[in-house]
């Protein structure tokens, strides 16, 4: 029983990423998708095993009397053993494996719902605006600021609350304005806003929401100017036209009354949108494209044109201005950290200019990499390894514990291992000649000398006899997808945290093969991709 206690705390404190929940089903060497009839010929095959069973039979009985009852198994592959021993009830109703599933998933929300209720959701920005050529000009460097703050709140299951403000100062002038949102659930299709706004943009207004179909959406609003009373309607339309891309129509209809056509198409490596806007004073398009070149760089490109009405007296007719104006070269920065942001955009100069544009781009890329090279990756891998040997330490115990356990298991296997292994000699069949299962990284450095040697010591196990033993009469063997191999008997986790791997050596018909997979990667041998 120690074993398996040690095992499930390894796999709990591993932190790896993959399916979770699979001891079980390592320890019964079954699928996770294997029928009531294989468990059944699993727990069978096991007790006739006396001597493997007579010390592990508390185990074995526990994994069959969970994966043979229906409700139990449920409950075990969502939430694992934490669910089991916490009494999570299903109900005497619940029969069918659809049903159980439903209400777990239905208790799971009702959990979600209930955490996110409890506390409040913080977020804000400062914008700092810089400009080089005024500074060279003597007036400061200072453009202006803009500080947003929101707070938002879960006060019920349908309705939330959000409060926030917002203070702009622009060279001598300045203005600020605070406003207050409630949102109501009506049903699961539509929802409905009631705003204030006091300060720069005092207004009250409504805005409904709902679904008209899978795939589009409408939002109608209405809002008052408190200063002169005015009111604008507005009514936007959203359709989703792929499952990449969506398209939308929104119409204004107030003193700056528009209509407005844009599109949107956000891909994995690239996002694109565009719209076109024609109001009674001002009509334009613009549209942006990006793309990714990894998780953290980008490029970006957009542009915008239009024009603008100016009435110059009320005799003569209004006159239309165009404008594609440059707004000159930026560089701009942004410190994201929980829901806080921090945006720093440096004018660098109001023409276009190829020199500026040059250094613009390669100054700040050549000490991206630099800094990156020389300092940062540096401090990163110190930083790894550090927590590496912290690590360690805190699971030393239970790391020894599991390897005692695993040990032990393996002695129990040996015999049978050992007459496995002699069959499979003599019709020259499947024997693994070796087989370690641990630490990636050690793994890769399991050749060379010195320090890689007693990592690799101790943070991979020897399972060369558990591999063995699993090796069936047709002379293979199979280890089953999104199992953590460490529930296997005989196998424990040397190093919890760390991705793992599993390095086999083997022969078959007098070849040599060699195969390496994930933790939780399905194994099948042999196969004569594996020949060396």
């Amino acid at each position: 029983m120690k074993e398996g206690a040690a095992a499930s705390a390894s796999a709990s404190a591993s932190g790896d990423d993959g399916p979770p929940n699979r001891e079980l089903y390592a320890l019964l060497h079954l699928s996770p998708e294997a029928s009531d009839e294989e468990i059944r010929k699993a727990y069978r095959q096991w007790a006739q095993m006396k001597e493997i069973a007579t010390e592990n039979f508390q185990r074995i009985c526990e994994a069959y009397e969970i994966l043979s009852d229906e409700g139990k198994r449920q409950i075990y592959d969502i939430y694992g053993m934490e669910g089991l021993t916490s009494g999570l009830e299903l109900g005497p109703k619940l029969n069918k494996a659809e049903e159980i599933k439903e209400e777990l998933e239905r208790l799971r929300r009702r959990k979600e719902q209930e955490k996110v209720s409890a506390h409040m959701q913080p977020s804000g920005s400062i914008m700092a605006h810089l400009s080089l050529p005024q500074f060279l000009d003597g007036r400061g460097i200072m453009r202006g600021m803009a500080m947003a703050s929101e707070v938002h709140s879960q006060i019920s299951k349908r309705n939330a609350i959000a409060i926030g403000g917002n203070l702009e100062v622009s060279g001598n002038s300045g203005g600020s304005a605070a406003t207050v949102v409630l949102r109501h659930q009506i049903s699961s299709v539509s929802s409905i806003e009631v705003m204030g706004s006091v300060g720069l943009r005092a207004l009250v207004g409504v805005q409904i929401t709902r679904n008209l179909t899978p795939h589009s959406t409408a939002t109608m609003g209405m809002a008052m100017s408190l200063r002169d009373g005015t009111i604008n309607l507005s009514n936007a339309w959203t359709r989703q036209l792929s499952e990449t891309s969506n398209g939308n129509i929104q119409l204004v209809l107030g003193p700056e009354s528009s209509v407005a056509v844009g599109w949107q198409k956000k891909e994995e490596n690239m996002s694109a949108a565009g719209e076109i806007k024609i109001g009674t004073s001002s009509f334009g398009a613009s549209a942006h494209y990006t793309h990714r070149f990894s998780k953290k760089s980008h490029g970006r490109i957009a542009g915008r044109v239009g024009s603008s009405v100016i009435h110059q007296n009320a005799k003569q007719r209004p006159a239309f201005e165009s404008c594609a104006r440059l707004l000159g070269i930026f560089w701009k920065f942004e410190l994201h950290r929980g829901g806080q942001k921090l945006i720093i955009p440096i004018l660098l100069s109001r023409h276009l200019n190829a020199v500026v544009a040059t250094g613009a781009f390669a100054i700040p890329t050549s000490l991206y990499f630099l800094l990156k090279t020389f300092i940062v990756k540096p401090y990163y891998l110190k930083r790894e390894k550090q927590k590496a040997l912290e690590n360690m330490e805190k699971t030393s115990a239970q790391v020894q514990e599991a390897r005692a356990a695993a040990e032990k298991a393996q002695q129990l296997l040996q015999n049978v291992a050992n007459r496995k292994r002699s069959r499979q000699l003599e019709t020259d069949g499947l024997v693994i000649t070796k087989a370690v299962y641990g630490s990636q990284k050690a793994l890769k450095k399991r050749d060379e000398a010195g320090e890689a040697k007693d990592e690799l010591a101790s943070q991979v196990l020897d399972v060369t006899l558990p591999l063995n033993f699993l090796v069936n009469d047709s002379g293979q063997l199979k280890l089953h997808e999104g199992v953590k191999k460490s529930g296997i008997m005989g196998f424990c986790d040397p190093c919890p945290g760390e991705p793992k791997q599993l390095h086999v050596e083997y022969t078959y018909q007098g070849e040599q093969y060699e195969v390496v997979v994930g933790d939780y990667e399905e194994l099948l041998i042999p196969q004569a991709a594996h020949r060396i």
